[in-house]
């Protein structure tokens, strides 16, 4: 492993242009603020706490560009992924001038992650020298040397770094974490020495990756370390949704982020439950990855928990009547049981922040998804259309619904940005949780 001192120095020929901005923290570990200078050019910025767009090799799930243009305040950073991408290597090393080019991705910052976070990876193919991804062909072994000809051939605006992430199970050995965290760092030094001697990556910025399983003492001194490597951000792996239980999450990312710098943004991958979302805010994450409306869409579903904050102290701790009618509408026999085996699975599960519009009870239902709603969908088509788009098996079903779970997911994190600058995180909390079924327990 390359001694720190030595990447210490080398970090002064291309310093971090990226910046966060801290305009507030609220109760202690929750983070308002806005990360600039973003892309080669310096003139993007993401407000956090945020989400990134998330993309099927640079396209939104079901959407096309026309259908894009109908939804507004999407993320400035898209987010694609190496199990997409690296199958299409020597295409795109033909091609010589980046994926964003290749994709026509028009305004916006390119993150490059390893994993689709929408998609669960098979465990067991991490060697000393290796990682493994998976497309639509199958398995791709990446050594170091294979992942950064990779960035350099995508020429992202920033990446996160090669990973071993196989430690989420709840029965992986201490040996195995602690090799996990070992084999991560020293990936993060090749990288980086890589990185600093190519052309092509000049003025692109890597996120570290933060791993070590349920071991508090592993993710601390995983986090520590790479907060000493010249990183922009840290991408925390491992805590997705069903590998863990949310009290032990909670408290891991809060002994990481106390071993971070301030200035420099925390990425949790593989989380996106609005629950799970806000209990994380609490912990001291500021960016989620956005898979979760394309979760939602491919069960047929529809987002409608409320994220409204009222300015009326009594409407506040007041349920509007329509929200009240989908609490007794929701089937929430998929949802996952705090209590219960914890299975990685539940990612793909239906949650009680949705509604399964396959059900026969909106056959004849005329009301819009979600009430007030100003998405193309919601003013344009009821629940019964998109019934039956769905039990016919239509293609604008899956467009309809992207569309609006798209819209409602992102909206909702403005109203979290809203609460965090307004004092009203709690109002939220109770508005989410409740109406979300009241799933979770989230200490403030």
């Amino acid at each position: 492993m390359l001694p720190v001192r030595q990447l210490h120095l080398d970090s002064r020929m291309a310093g971090s242009r990226m910046k966060l901005e801290l305009s507030r923290v609220v109760q202690g570990r929750c983070r308002l603020g806005v990360l600039k200078e973003l892309g080669r050019t310096g003139q993007q910025s993401l407000e956090v706490p945020g989400c990134l767009l998330h993309t099927h090799l640079g396209t939104v799930p079901h959407l096309t560009q026309d259908s894009m243009q109908t939804l507004s305040n999407l993320p400035s950073v898209t987010q694609v992924t190496l199990s997409h991408i690296a199958e299409h290597q020597e295409v795109l090393e033909e091609f010589k001038d980046g994926f964003k080019k290749f994709a026509d991705l028009r305004d916006t910052v390119l993150y490059c992650s390893l994993h689709d976070p929408a998609t669960p990876c098979p465990t067991g193919y991490t060697t000393n020298k290796t990682v493994s991804v998976w497309g639509s062909g199958g398995r791709i072994e990446l050594t170091v040397a294979k992942f950064m000809a990779l960035q350099k051939t995508v020429q992202p605006d920033w990446y996160q770094s090669m990973a071993d992430g196989e430690t989420w199970q709840n029965n992986t050995s201490r040996k195995r974490v602690r090799k996990s965290v070992d084999r991560t760092l020293a990936h993060l030094d090749e990288c980086l020495l890589e990185h600093q001697k190519s052309q092509e990556l000049e003025g692109v910025e890597v996120f570290g990756v933060v791993e070590g399983g349920d071991i508090l003492e592993e993710r601390v001194r995983s986090g520590r370390e790479t907060a000493k490597r010249p990183v922009a951000g840290f991408c925390l792996d491992g805590l997705q949704t069903g590998c863990m239980d949310q009290n032990l999450r909670n408290q891991l990312i809060t002994a990481v982020t106390k071993e971070l710098p301030e200035d420099k943004p925390r990425l949790l991958q593989g989380v996106g439950r609005p629950d799970e979302v806000l209990a994380c805010v609490e912990a001291g994450v500021d960016l989620f990855e956005g898979f979760f409306p394309f979760q939602v869409t491919e069960r047929g579903c529809a987002l409608c928990f409320s994220f409204d904050i009222s300015p009326d102290p009594e409407l506040a701790d007041r349920a509007p009547p329509t929200v009240l009618e989908l609490e007794e509408e929701r089937d929430t026999s998929g949802e996952t049981q705090q209590n219960g085996d914890l299975n990685p699975d539940d990612q793909l599960r239906m949650t009680s922040f949705e509604i399964n519009l396959k059900d026969k009870r909106y056959k004849d239902d005329f009301r819009p998804l979600v009430e007030g709603c100003g998405c193309y969908c919601c003013k344009n088509h009821q629940r019964a259309y998109l019934h039956h788009l769905l039990v016919t098996n239509e293609l604008l079903a899956g467009v309809l619904l992207m569309i609006h779970n798209t819209a409602h997911y992102h909206a909702f994190f403005g109203a979290l940005r809203e609460a965090l600058a307004n004092d009203k995180l709690d109002i939220l909390k109770r508005r989410v949780l409740r109406e979300g079924g009241g799933q979770a327990e989230i200490n403030a």
